[in-house]
């Protein structure tokens, strides 16, 4: 049995129409992640299983393009038909102030007795289920972590949003599979935003990282899907795959 990896939603910054921003089911025999729930994320969810079926979410960073639906999934597990409480969250910090903020969840609020928050940062390591999860704080404005996800001798790493720098390629050291954003179309010059990759610095991270495949996510919709994967291809020799919603990966 391997790793499974559902991608419920890929849309950097904004979705598009048939395309929800990040969103990831990671699955391992009964054992089901949700990681990141962006704009249109919990409907793709719903359509494939019964939300109060996930046994952990992870929420990379607070940006509502990886947050979002948290709020439609809120309502789901408070106000419809499931009896669920204290679903782990593992969150970056802030995150879960954030939601409580928007909510206007005080102490008492529903909110804190479905969900049980745990902040997570560089080199925690929690298990969910047969999955083993470890975390690293990557570049970005926010505060924000990568999660790498490990069971049957397989392993997952997740970027989330981050730029050259951070744990994350540290994280991907003998990873099976790194999953990356490429928001950054073409190759980096001095007037690009430091806090993202180009599909080449993808394939770098991957090829350093001894990586079987990459694939490459967070794409905004204007960019061009086959120009990302042929960067990445110049510098990285195993599989490389652009991320869409509905693609299946066994790792």
């Amino acid at each position: 049995m391997t790793v499974q990896l559902e991608v419920l939603g890929s849309s950097g910054t904004y979705p598009a129409p048939d395309s929800p921003s990040s969103g990831y089911l990671v699955s391992y025999l009964s054992t089901h992640i949700l990681c990141d729930v962006g704009f249109g994320v919990f409907a793709e969810l719903a359509r494939r299983m019964s939300p109060d079926r996930i046994d952990a979410v992870v929420l990379s960073h607070r940006h509502p393009d990886h947050c979002a639906d948290f709020l439609a999934l809120h309502h789901a597990l408070a106000y419809g038909p499931y009896d669920l409480v204290g679903l782990p969250v593992y969150a970056a910090p802030g995150v879960a102030d954030h939601i409580a903020a928007f909510l206007g969840a005080g102490e008492g609020h529903v909110l804190f007795e479905i969900f049980d928050f745990h902040e997570v940062g560089q080199e925690n390591h929690v298990s969910v289920g047969k999955i083993e999860l470890r975390f690293a704080v990557t570049a970005h404005p926010v505060p924000t972590v990568a999660a790498r996800f490990e069971a049957g001798g397989r392993s997952l790493v997740y970027s989330a949003d981050t730029g050259p720098g951070g744990g994350f390629p540290g994280l991907c050291e003998g990873a099976s599979v790194v999953m990356a954003e490429a928001s950054i179309p073409g190759e980096r010059d001095q007037d690009h935003f430091a806090h993202h990759l180009t599909a080449t610095e993808a394939g770098e991270i991957a090829h350093r990282a001894g990586a079987e495949a990459l694939i490459l996510t967070h794409l905004r919709p204007s960019l061009d899907r086959e120009s990302a994967a042929a960067a990445a291809r110049s510098v990285f020799s195993g599989n490389v795959a652009v991320a869409s919603p509905g693609d299946i990966y066994q790792i």
